[in-house]
């Protein structure tokens, strides 16, 4: 349209030249050049217009194209906001649905069951505590697993191995439990056929790739 309008402008202007250039007495020519000038004008301001309107609809579209632009922009702010706070609302949940293990204790016992005083008469431990109430948590059957280190940080009766933060961590006894949401006392047998020294021993207590609970003894000879 617009290579158009610039040939029908060039047109216009070769129309005047010829005018100037004919001579005066040149009437049928001089009226035929008008004619046709006159012509020239009318399909001219015809393409003026049409350019007018394309230019107006430009704005239009380039004005509905900004707004669109400015909500595809705000919806996905819009967006983003709520995935965040889905994700965040989620990790909430994630964290109060975790068990927790309080009144973790550690009692070392002779071969007939008995408390030991010395490391040297010890033949297990016993690690009992309590997984408290929780009703945000899945009920269903746990496994439960408890490291119990010496002070060394060396696992007493390795027995095998669970995952926790994307490591494998080996873990002195596991026991499968039924937790309902209420709370659940919880004791674990550790055998300690091995040499144990005098020291800090600490039990850490896992659930469903989580450390709920931990407590410490100390053995002073």
């Amino acid at each position: 349209l617009m290579q158009q309008l610039d040939r029908e402008q060039r047109r216009t202007e070769e129309l005047l030249e010829e005018l100037r250039r004919v001579k005066s007495n040149d009437a049928a020519e001089i009226a035929r050049l008008k004619k046709e000038l006159a012509t020239v004008r009318a399909v001219l301001r015809t393409y003026i217009y049409q350019v007018d309107s394309l230019q107006r609809l430009n704005q239009d579209l380039t004005a509905e194209r900004d707004e669109a632009r400015a909500r595809y922009s705000a919806a996905t702010t819009q967006i983003s906001s709520l995935n965040t706070e889905r994700q965040n609302l989620s990790e909430k949940v994630a964290i109060a649905s975790q068990l927790n293990a309080t009144g973790v204790s550690i009692s070392p016992q002779k071969k007939n069951g008995k408390n030991a005083r010395r490391s040297k008469d010890i033949r297990r431990f016993t690690v009992s505590f309590t997984i408290t109430r929780n009703v945000t948590a899945e009920t269903g059957n746990r496994y439960v697993y408890v490291r119990l280190t010496k002070p060394s940080n060396e696992v007493i009766n390795a027995s095998g191995t669970f995952n926790y933060e994307n490591r494998a961590l080996e873990y002195s006894a596991s026991k499968v439990i039924e937790y309902t949401g209420q709370e659940l006392g919880v004791t674990v047998y550790i055998p300690a056929d091995e040499f144990l020294s005098k020291g800090h021993y600490t039990a850490y207590i896992f659930c469903d790739g989580q450390m709920i609970g931990s407590g410490s003894i100390e053995i002073k000879r």
